[in-house]
């Protein structure tokens, strides 16, 4: 019996058959994903084949292809990666410029690892009603950024009615991974594009403006027109898996669009005579938050160890 994981709370697995029915499944201890070192083998959005045993307890006993998926390293065991969820169309990645703060550095290595794998990311600026006068800049000026790089942006407010509006269109018959920091709105903003759904929210701690975690499994929700969203817990860092360092340019566009001209093929564009890119930076050409982020993932690979967003 063939299906689709739907749920995933860590040690259960929820899978809606093809003949539209749900079973709650477990894996067996010795189950492995072939050549990824995963601390969750099976991830929201796969396709999977399940069987039953005599006592009528449900099994998943193997997983199809994935066309693609968003993974990063696991903050906890160095050497193994988490799966956030596989076989998705998009990635919304909500952030805010405060209440809190996301960093460039994790919006841009959340945009990497996308571009490693194949999935378009969509940026929702959440909580624009809340902004002060210089926070509407700074924000204005990040999204002039990343839609230069050629990414999408939406400014939106979680809590306007608009918002169904605004993002309709762009969900619509399409499977949508919900990423982000704790506290940015993810379930709010499911909230109001969903009717009738009541996901927890919780307030933003005042001492620490951070965000506190409501979600704490990760969720396929079908949406009323066409599509499915996939609400997950909120990740404070977003260390790189399984990337080596010549590959890591290619995931930067613009870095990639000027490491062209660099005088020599195996530029790292960290101190080479000839450097394009250096070049382009200090011309600003190349922003020079994104440039950071693109030497602070070089530096994973010499650390080995998950790097939290700064």
């Amino acid at each position: 019996m063939d299906g689709l994981v739907i749920r995933n709370t860590g040690s259960w697995y929820t899978v809606r058959t093809d003949e539209g029915h749900t079973v709650d499944c477990k894996i067996k201890g010795n189950f492995r994903l072939k050549g990824i070192r995963s601390t969750n083998p099976v991830a929201v959005g796969d396709r999977v084949s399940i069987v039953r045993n005599a006592e009528g307890t449900a099994f998943i006993t193997d997983i199809k292809d994935r066309r693609n998926y968003i993974i990063r390293k696991s903050p906890n065991l160095s050497k193994q990666s988490h799966i956030i969820a596989a076989n998705v169309d998009q990635a919304f990645l909500v952030v805010t410029v405060n209440h809190p703060q996301t960093s460039t550095t994790f919006i841009d290595r959340f945009l990497a690892s996308a571009e490693a794998y194949r999935v378009p990311v969509v940026l929702i600026f959440n909580k624009t009603d809340i902004l002060l006068p210089e926070e509407r800049e700074y924000q204005d000026m990040m999204i002039n950024l990343y839609e230069t790089v050629g990414y999408e942006c939406k400014a939106v407010s979680a809590i306007d009615e608009m918002v169904r509006t605004a993002l309709e269109p762009l969900l619509r018959d399409k499977i949508t991974l919900f990423s982000g920091n704790s506290g940015v709105g993810k379930s709010t903003l499911l909230n109001s594009l969903i009717p009738g759904l009541s996901l927890k929210t919780a307030e933003i701690s005042e001492a620490h403006d951070t965000g506190m975690h409501t979600t704490t499994f990760s969720e396929m929700l079908p949406l009323p027109y066409g599509g499915w969203a996939i609400d997950t817990p909120g990740i404070k860092g977003f260390g790189s898996f399984d990337m080596e360092p010549e590959e890591i340019c290619g995931y930067f566009k613009e870095i990639f669009n000027f490491s062209k001209d660099c005088r020599f093929r195996n530029c790292t564009h960290t101190h080479e005579p000839g450097c394009a890119v250096r070049k382009a930076v200090e011309q600003h050409y190349i922003a020079e938050s994104r440039y950071n982020s693109y030497l602070s993932m070089l530096e994973d690979k010499d650390e080995g160890k998950y790097r939290e967003a700064f």
